[in-house]
């Protein structure tokens, strides 16, 4: 009888086994009975993502050790097994695949690309293991093994370019590194300026690592754009900030909004040269809540007082008590009862209280829209008055959207 793939993985979700099978369920549940439970960090240690990465992976360390000083999740203690994807794609599937079938981790926390999280997509699916991925990305995509709780479209890229179009101008400029985020980011971009009035002055890409702007900053300036949307990623943004001011321009004449620069990036690049310009998430360090003032001070007390928290960070941080309780709800550390119950915990994280949605296993979130001060933190200028739905599958782009109660990807 032929099986087609969503049959497949909806099967192999009601059964709770892998697409090993026993013998690695009964390794891992043997693991588990140990009174430990390992769970895999896959971060960019090095390259040129390691300056957004490490500090993530710092913040789902410190999660883990505050748990385990709590007592552990269901009496066990969690060991964490890091590794580094390099900045390297193909090296990301490597490790996530030796974190299931070598390490026989419960789940896993990391990546921070889109390029690296669809390099460990088929990993996940195949061994059954479950991906919690803390970075916004661009959406169109509907897996049954990653919970994202970063920013979707709806809640990051297309309130950030309503914003930029009601107060900062109509002609865009797209500027991005070269690789499958930025490129789909885009084109939802583009297709939201058609729709709601935007022009579109220029587009252009540099590969990740790319460190020579002069070329594109003289394009930007050339071409009379009110505002410059970036999603240039890694410590490209250094060079790329450095030479947009070297240039003379400034925010007053063509102003930033990046989405994929936080705090940490704002500290590597130098606030002198960022300030002015705009960034798009769901945290800052400056964002008021009850429980953030204890998550920062926590933060700089274990990692020293010049660290900053961002929103990749927050998320990571996140992820894991989300696992903790999703795991405690489900009595059970197997991937798929822990994916089946996500949806029923939530968690009062810095940002304030979060839940998944577990029609797309994406996070219900406020969007903020920040300016960057001299000191390098972010001004709020704007948030919505609530939680917005997640929605990966943006109108500007796709007729689609995901639904695991009808089956995973389907017709709006």
């Amino acid at each position: 009888m032929k099986v087609s793939r969503r049959g497949f993985i909806k099967g192999v979700m009601a059964t709770g086994a892998t697409a090993l099978g026993p013998t690695l369920v009964g390794k891992t549940s043997e693991a588990w009975a140990k009174g430990t439970v390992k769970v895999g960090i896959l971060h960019s240690l090095s390259g040129t993502m390691a300056i957004s990465e490490i500090p993530v992976k710092n913040a789902e360390l410190m999660a883990i050790e505050e748990i385990n000083a709590a007592g552990g999740v269901m009496g066990r203690r969690i060991e964490p097994v890091v590794v580094d994807g390099a900045s390297d794609w193909p090296t990301f599937a490597q490790k996530a695949r030796e974190l299931i079938t070598r390490d026989h981790v419960a789940t896993v926390f990391g990546c921070w690309t889109s390029a690296s999280r669809k390099a460990v997509k088929p990993v996940f699916e195949r061994y059954n293991n479950l991906l919690w991925y803390p970075v916004q990305y661009e959406g169109n995509e509907c897996s049954p093994n990653i919970i994202y709780t970063g920013a979707c479209p709806n809640q990051q890229i297309e309130p950030a370019v309503s914003w930029l179009l009601k107060n900062k101008g109509k002609k865009f400029f797209l500027v991005g590194s070269d690789y499958v985020f930025p490129r789909t980011a885009n084109a939802i971009i583009k297709g939201q300026l058609k729709a709601m009035g935007g022009t579109l002055v220029g587009e252009e890409y540099a590969p990740l690592g790319h460190m020579e702007f002069a070329t594109i900053v003289n394009k930007i300036r050339q071409s009379g754009a009110d505002v410059v949307f970036s999603t240039i990623n890694g410590d490209s943004n250094v060079a790329f900030y450095k030479q947009y001011a070297a240039a003379g321009l400034t925010p007053e004449k063509a102003p930033i909004m990046a989405v994929s620069v936080a705090e940490v990036e704002v500290q590597g690049i130098g606030p002198q040269y960022c300030k002015g310009h705009y960034a798009s998430w769901n945290y800052f360090e400056t964002t008021k809540t009850p429980t953030n003032p204890k998550f920062v001070a926590e933060f700089k007390k274990r990692y020293g007082h010049s660290q900053v928290t961002d929103d990749p960070i927050e998320h990571g941080y996140l992820n894991v008590y989300l696992w903790k309780l999703a795991a405690e709800k489900a009595r059970s550390f197997h991937p798929p009862k822990v994916r089946a119950v996500v949806g029923k915990v939530s968690f009062d994280a810095p940002q304030g209280k979060v839940h998944v949605d577990p029609a797309n296993q994406n996070m219900y979130q406020v969007v903020r829209i920040g300016e960057i001060t001299g000191s390098g933190m972010f001004r709020e200028v704007w948030k919505t008055d609530g939680l917005v739905k997640p929605e990966p599958y943006s109108p500007y782009i796709s007729d689609m959207m995901c639904d695991w109660a009808r089956g995973g990807l389907v017709k709006r």
